[in-house]
């Protein structure tokens, strides 16, 4: 290989992984960084999976010494294949569904790191990936700015669904005066229909299974079918009327009880 010919390679990768696809998240970061253990004796791969597994709970802040792990997890390849392996399951579920015709058959998704991503906002320094403390102000400004990607595997899984003929409800713990922006922001990335967008009142309180078990428990009674759920975090999937299946997308950034 000559230099120019070598140049021209070594131009061409620097590019691919310095600029983002258009249905990309974020930018790639090259490699996916360390799962073994690091100078705190934490495997932070393992510290991950049980994150995932609802065995690590309560959590709020990713352990210090795992946040450049994470920070190449959430920026490399693997979480979106993890999102797609998901997806593509949910997919073959919804496809093996008889539904009735009558409207009332529908897939619930959340939003946050479901169906929108917050990657550009944790990546950015004053956050890092969840380590620094929650800063409720910083985030809803990011809300209202409904600058958020769409997750790719959520939106192709969206809009298989729809074409199956499910309808699609949005339910998410983000609070009702940000209803504006959230509707601009999901439209704005490809959700551009749906049968309800469920936001959560001023006035309500309470944690997020109690929240969301009342919400979809409000569905059914209205008749509808909660045929499919999808969610980042346990507390999307668990408590009552869950629906028929429950699908978890990954979320190592932070918890929600």
């Amino acid at each position: 290989m000559g230099f120019g010919t070598y140049l021209i390679v070594v131009l061409t990768i620097a590019t691919a992984v310095a600029s983002p696809a258009a249905n990309q998240i974020h930018l790639l970061m090259p490699h996916s960084g360390s799962a073994g253990k690091n100078h705190s004796g934490i495997n932070c791969l393992s510290w991950r999976v049980a994150v995932e597994t609802d065995n690590i709970i309560g959590w709020t802040q990713i352990p210090e010494s795992c946040v450049d792990y994470v920070g190449h997890y959430m920026l490399g390849q693997q979480y979106r294949d993890d999102c797609e392996v998901v997806a593509a399951e949910a997919y073959k579920y919804a496809q093996g569904l008889n539904l009735t015709g009558d409207g009332k058959d529908v897939w619930v998704f959340d939003i946050d790191e479901t169906t929108l991503s917050n990657i550009p906002y944790y990546a950015r320094d004053d956050v890092a990936f969840g380590y620094i403390p929650y800063n409720s102000t910083r985030f809803d400004e990011w809300v209202a700015s409904a600058a958020a990607p769409a997750i790719p595997a959520s939106l192709k899984l969206y809009n298989q669904l729809i074409e199956l003929g499910f309808k699609i409800v949005f339910l998410t713990g983000t609070r009702e005066p940000f209803t504006v922006p959230r509707t601009e922001n999901l439209k704005a990335v490809g959700y551009t229909q749906w049968e309800k967008l469920i936001l959560k009142g001023v006035d309500e309180n309470g944690g997020a299974v109690e929240y969301k078990s009342s919400k979809r428990k409000a569905l059914e009674e209205g008749g509808y079918r909660i045929r499919g759920n999808m969610g980042d975090q346990w507390s999307d999937l668990l408590g009552s009327n869950a629906g028929d299946r429950t699908f978890k997308l990954p979320d190592p950034m932070y918890y929600i009880a």
